[in-house]
């Protein structure tokens, strides 16, 4: 029997996708080891996908990078999703070509996207046909206006109106969509005028899955042994992080500032800057006692060593944090209706903490980091076993003759 040949498209914005799918593919090849899988994914995700040895299309090197649209739409720690859609409309469409041309050339059994937004709309709009089974993942539905500005609200209508249309994609018996996460996450509203309701619009034609995090989180309750193993000491330690872009800068710059406010309270303080891969570490100028990293594969761990994290709003640390039941603090990126959703979710299992950057000096940071550095937790417990449901599902498709 011939292998089974799957092609993953990883990436949006951040690395917090490309964690989920390395961990699906996981899943994958613990049922069949037989299954070849070809990533397509820009950076930063191929920067992750590289260090976890992971074969990469040639054709990744050509194609668009989320983040950096994201970073081009940014304005300073803000991001509108609305903008960022606008600025990402030529490389979509160089992503669709990219896509058709790999399918056109060789041959898989089955494509996986993450959030492949280009290709769902090149898909509802005929513009490109797949004849082997497709599935997408989505962990959030609907764009909100942010900004209020009337060709923002009407951008926003029609991007949520195409949104609506992906259900003639998925109803077919060899597509398929799964949402990462539970209906609750999803709000409880329209879409938009005569458009459905998004939390029944995605009970109807997407498959919940859960949540999904790479590691298992009992086996990092000891914090003393990941310490060790890391090389910390037994100093008070918080990790600060920003995910995969530059957006975050001015968080570490924030958090640097507090740093010695905080050292007042606890002299032997030990606090990590990770830049990730898209921001330069030597751009931090770091007081002294304040270690900057750039990308720091498997950050969880790293996370499961500290006494207290600040983070951005991104879905998958704060996600893991959760799950490693630590202390943190999260920063959602203003005007990014995605985060904002993810503080909702958050606030259901009474986990971390939410501050916003304009609005928060060094001495208000600090006075939260005291106030809650090594506390103990009470999140409500989480179930993380979507990778395992996804990988069923996946699998399932794969097995299933594709119609010709």
């Amino acid at each position: 029997m011939p292998r089974k040949k799957i092609l993953y498209i990883s990436g949006s914005i951040g690395l917090g996708h490309v964690s989920k799918d390395f961990a699906i593919a996981e899943k994958i090849r613990a049922q069949n080891p037989e299954v070849e899988i070809t990533w397509l994914a820009a950076d930063p995700a191929d920067i992750v996908l590289e260090t976890k040895g992971e074969y990469l299309h040639p054709y990744s090197k050509q194609f668009a990078s989320y983040s950096a649209f994201a970073e081009n739409a940014s304005k300073g720690t803000r991001l509108n999703l609305f903008n960022y859609v606008l600025s990402s409309r030529r490389g979509w469409i160089r992503n669709v070509k990219i896509f058709k041309q790999i399918i056109t050339e060789e041959h898989f059994d089955l494509v996986v996207g993450n959030e492949t937004y280009e290709i769902m709309i090149a898909l509802i709009f005929k513009l490109l046909k797949i004849r082997i089974p497709f599935v997408i993942i989505y962990d959030f539905l609907g764009l909100d206006s942010m900004s209020g500005r009337m060709s923002e609200r009407i951008g926003i209508y029609i991007l949520n109106w195409i949104w609506t249309k992906d259900y003639k994609i998925f109803s077919a018996k060899n597509m398929q969509a799964l949402f990462v996460g539970e209906p609750e996450d999803i709000p409880d509203k329209k879409l938009g005028f005569l458009l459905p309701n998004r939390r029944e619009y995605a009970k109807v034609n997407y498959k919940f899955i859960g949540y999904i995090i790479l590691f298992d989180p009992p086996k990092y309750n000891d914090k003393i042994k990941i310490r060790e193993k890391l090389g910390y000491g037994e100093a008070p330690l918080i990790v600060c992080s920003i995910g995969g872009t530059s957006i975050g800068k001015g968080l570490l710059d924030l958090c640097n500032q507090a740093y010695p406010i905080i050292k007042e309270k606890f002299p032997g303080l030990r606090m990590v800057l990770v830049a990730g891969p898209r921001l330069a570490p030597e751009t931090i100028e770091a007081h002294a006692g304040v270690e900057v990293r750039g990308f720091v594969p498997d950050l969880f761990q790293h996370y499961a060593a500290c006494d207290l994290a600040i983070v951005q709003g991104g879905f998958s640390s704060t996600l893991e944090l959760t799950a490693l039941r630590r202390p943190f603090i999260f920063f959602p990126i203003e005007g990014h209706s995605e985060q904002e959703s993810v503080a909702k979710h958050l606030a259901r299992y009474n986990a971390g903490i939410k501050m916003y950057y304009y609005r928060t000096t060094p001495d208000s940071l600090a006075g939260q980091v005291i106030s809650n550095l090594n506390k103990e937790v009470s999140y409500r417990p989480i179930n993380t076993d979507g990778a395992q449901k996804a990988a069923q599902l996946i699998y399932q498709l794969l097995k299933s003759e594709a119609p010709q």
